[in-house]
């Protein structure tokens, strides 16, 4: 087994300011995105809100499958940030100020103009456990604050990262590319997002992937 780079053990608030745990202050991007989301979910009034759908959203079928896609997105991102935080600090940075770009940006997007969509079924046709965590995730997760889809953008950040990377082994890179394209759709067969939505966060990650690999956020 790899040893990490750093041995987080040691680490104190107190050192976070310490060039072998100075990496980990990136984290604080997911306050603000907390923070804002808190904004945009509670406080933005519901006719301020721009309906967020087109034809091939009504072309698309509930398939409460897809949730495993979609809810894998959670794991995958808390994976790959605890991978490269212990054994590739580099890209730990690089996979963090992708997001923090697409949450900044997406932000910013859902108060000027907020959205909302209508997609969601008002009753299952199946029971089961997947369509009953499905009701579960409405529940808590309002179709507000959807269009571009972070989802999409963090996956495709996830995806950019690895392939950069010259250790990575290629079976890994074509499956992560598999796993990452069915996480992006599945937000359309749960109809958690339109499809609009996943093509609205194409351009974010492309911003992304500029300022982070090419432009002032790449590391020197």
């Amino acid at each position: 087994m790899k040893k990490p780079l750093v041995d987080y053990r040691e680490f104190r608030f107190s050192r976070l300011n310490e060039p072998r745990f100075s990496h980990l202050k990136l984290l604080g991007g997911w306050i603000f995105y907390f923070i804002m989301y808190f904004i945009t979910e509670n406080l933005i009034p519901p006719e301020r809100h721009h309906l967020v759908h087109w034809f091939l959203d009504d072309r698309i079928p509930f398939n409460e499958w897809f949730l495993l896609f979609y809810v894998s997105w959670y794991a995958l991102i808390v994976y790959c940030l605890i991978v490269f935080a212990l054994y590739d600090i580099r890209s730990f940075k690089d996979l963090q100020k992708y997001i923090i770009v697409t949450q900044v940006v997406a932000m910013i997007i859902y108060i000027l103009w907020p959205s909302v969509q209508d997609l969601r079924p008002a009753v299952f046709a199946r029971d089961n456990p997947l369509t009953r965590l499905m009701a579960f995730i409405y529940g808590f997760d309002t179709p507000t604050g959807v269009c571009p889809s972070l989802h999409v953008a963090y996956t495709l950040g996830i995806c950019s990262v690895w392939l950069k990377k010259k250790d990575a082994s290629r079976v890994w890179k074509v499956v992560l590319v598999i796993w990452g394209a069915l996480i992006c759709v599945s937000t359309a067969f749960v109809k958690q997002h339109s499809t609009l939505d996943i093509l609205a966060a194409l351009p974010l990650g492309a911003l992304a992937e500029y300022l982070v690999f090419h432009g002032f956020l790449k590391e020197k």
